[in-house]
């Protein structure tokens, strides 16, 4: 595969090429194509549909960001549903977490659930935890179908993309719903697409204005994740008007000690690291001020942009 490229188109008029050193393994499912490769920047990449999803780079980064602000401003998360998050990535972090008493994860493509599972094995120990649930099914059918109340709700879903398979659960019906399912005190938080200088305006700025139509206080955040070739961003959603993203340092150093047992639990987040990812532009604060969109499941969208399948080409067709 050494003289093979992946190209992805970020948006138009902007591709990327990345050079493939090695194929691992290939499935095709019943919803996607998937495949586990070697590419030359990144490492180890799981790719669907020609299109990166995360890397050994990187996949850490998001994966903090996305799962332990909701964890750590929860005053004691036990119980903890994970929307999507098939490679299993995302229930290795909350399992970090030692008042975790139940991890439900619920994903809709079992075939890419196993492919991750005999090719990640970072994420083993996850995949066997006692406290761990799996569903195959719709993310949405099993949380509305649920009797017992969540803690915390983390979406990590495929981008809302026109046409594609989860565009409707980032809309207002969609957490109402979901807010519906929280315990007191409850916190949902939802991966929301690219958000650098340019391309917040897509989804993370309206993600943002959906989610303040259902809940009465939200927070949105970014961070830069190199394989992704831009930032990256999440909202997350509070029931309780209290919480808070301003933690000093000290605070969240402590709240990681406390919740998880050691300070080396994390890869990339700490709390000088927090205020970072917490610290959105001046360019950023006045999109999110302005943003009035309120996306519905019969009315308003907003999507990010839909490259369609990315392609593997030879390198000498460059």
């Amino acid at each position: 595969m050494a003289n093979k490229l992946l190209t992805e188109e970020i948006e138009p008029g902007l591709r990327v090429h990345y050079g493939i050193k090695k194929l691992y393994g290939s499935t095709e499912t019943k919803w996607q194509q998937v495949d586990f490769v070697d590419l030359e920047p990144f490492g180890k990449t799981l790719v669907i549909d020609g299109l990166i999803q995360s890397t050994q780079c990187d996949e850490f980064v998001y994966h903090e960001c996305l799962v332990h602000p909701a964890m750590l401003l929860h005053p004691n998360p036990k119980r903890v549903y994970i929307g999507g998050g098939g490679e299993g990535s995302t229930a290795r972090e909350v399992l970090k977490h030692k008042s975790v008493t139940k991890c439900v994860m619920v994903d809709i493509d079992g075939e890419v659930v196993k492919f991750c599972k005999d090719n990640l094995p970072e994420n083993a120990e996850a995949f066997a935890d006692p406290r761990f649930e799996l569903h195959i099914e719709d993310a949405k059918k099993i949380l509305e179908e649920s009797t017992e109340p969540f803690d915390v709700i983390i979406m990590d879903l495929d981008d809302p993309l026109e046409g594609g398979p989860c565009y409707q659960l980032y809309t207002k019906e969609f957490y109402e719903m979901a807010k519906s399912k929280l315990a007191p005190n409850g916190i949902l938080v939802t991966q929301s697409g690219a958000a650098g200088i340019k391309m917040h305006k897509d989804v993370w700025a309206p993600i943002h204005s959906t989610l303040k139509a259902v809940f009465p206080k939200v927070s949105a955040y970014n961070q830069a994740v190199y394989s992704f070739i831009d930032e990256w961003g999440w909202n997350i959603a509070f029931t309780d008007t209290s919480r808070s993203v301003a933690l000093t340092p000290e605070q969240v150093d402590k709240l990681i000690v406390e919740r998880m047992g050691s300070a080396s639990s994390m890869k990339f987040l700490d709390g000088i690291a927090w205020q970072g990812v917490m610290a959105t532009s001046k360019r950023h604060r006045e999109t999110l001020a302005k943003e009035t969109t309120v996306m519905s499941t019969s009315g308003t969208h907003k999507f990010m942009h839909n490259p369609g399948v990315a392609t593997m080409s030879e390198r000498s067709k460059l």
